[in-house]
């Protein structure tokens, strides 16, 4: 069909119209996109997901659904990366398939034994140990039969989650990793083993692991004092936990936080049972940054007198050193423990309160 020169003269000039619009308005757009539409910024998701990587093309081809499983489960609950674990237990013995002296009885050249090689005297001195005994090692009873059998994958790789766990997974993989095995070329090989059955192609590192998750928490602290508190808190994560250290390079749950309050000029109780009576007690979902939450946990404690306290970075985060075998000091959550005394405020303790005005004015 042919335009006439009136008409195509119309066309042009709503066309024209329709571009200025389009210039104007698109920037507008722009700014005012839905969150859904764009990619919501780079702030990162410090939430605790060690262990919920998927699984590749070639690593669900290679491992046996039994072992994947295994992998995930004790790799989710305790706390450190499956894939690191399938790794292992591929560079090992081949998920269990190998059939070389001690993968499925006995021990090899170097006495060590089943699907993940442990030491019988790292597993706890026999190969078999009843869980209602009393013995040193990482035997685990992953199968609920009672029994830590070295030969069992549940319990091999359940045991194995806890050694990774204790020597630095899932912040420090490497340093995990040649604790098991003391050569630089193993740690290389189970890590790039480990990124083939990721379908990330990656090792990753818990997002609460990132120093991404410092600076939002230190700057929505509320006050000055509490920023200088969390920002070493924050510092000493990834040491590891020992039992009355005050750092400066291990730690226990009370020891942390005494060396972070004192890192802001504040003196406070140093153990946890006398941290407890110390500071305001404060409610449930009234806590803040700063703020000390208490557990019933540990020996010879009691809901009055709990015996493992965290700081609260965030709601329902907090940072704490555990214990010898729960790994290095990382912030975790205390929304779900069943174990949760309560909260207390150390800054609005009388003493602390002469100590800030002293801080704020030294001629006091």
């Amino acid at each position: 069909m042919k335009l006439s020169p009136t008409r195509l003269a119309l066309l042009l000039g709503v066309a024209a119209v329709l571009l200025v619009v389009a210039v104007v308005i698109s920037p507008m757009l722009l700014i005012t996109m839905p969150s859904f539409l764009s990619d919501g910024g780079t702030t990162a998701d410090c939430t605790d997901t060690a262990g919920v990587e998927q699984v590749s093309d070639s690593g669900a081809s290679d491992i046996p659904e039994n072992y994947l499983e295994l992998y995930q489960e004790y790799g989710k609950k305790i706390g450190v990366q499956w894939t690191i674990l399938a790794a292992v237990g591929k560079r090992e013995t081949d998920h269990g398939r190998s059939d070389l002296p001690g993968v499925k009885s006995g021990t090899n050249y170097a006495g060590a034994a089943g699907p993940m090689q442990f030491l019988i005297s790292t597993w706890g001195g026999k190969a078999r140990i009843p869980m209602s005994s009393t013995f040193n090692g990482y035997a685990s009873d992953g199968d609920g039969d009672g029994v830590g059998d070295v030969y069992n994958p549940a319990d091999a790789i359940l045991g194995a989650a806890k050694m990774l766990k204790r020597n630095g997974a899932p912040e420090n993989v490497r340093r995990a990793l040649f604790v098991y095995n003391r050569a630089w070329w193993y740690v290389d090989q189970v890590e790039e083993i480990a990124r083939r059955y990721a379908k990330s192609g990656e090792v990753e590192l818990p997002p609460q692991a990132s120093e991404d998750c410092d600076d939002p928490l230190v700057e929505a602290a509320p006050s000055d004092v509490v920023a200088k508190i969390l920002a070493f808190a924050l510092e000493q994560r990834g040491k590891p936990y020992l039992w009355g250290g005050t750092g400066p390079d291990a730690y226990d749950c009370s020891g942390v936080i005494y060396a972070a309050y004192r890192a802001a000029g504040l003196a406070i109780p140093r153990t946890t049972f006398g941290q407890w009576p110390f500071g305001i007690k404060v409610s449930a979902g009234q806590e803040q940054p700063g703020d000390l939450v208490f557990f019933n946990s540990g020996p010879g404690t009691s809901p009055d007198s709990p015996g493992h306290v965290g700081l609260v970075v965030s709601k329902g985060k907090m940072l704490e050193a555990r214990c010898r075998l729960c790994g290095p000091i990382k912030v975790t959550s205390y929304g779900s423990r069943t174990d949760r005394v309560g909260f207390t405020r150390p800054l609005q303790n009388p003493d602390v309160q002469e100590q800030l005005k002293r801080l704020q004015n030294p001629t006091l």
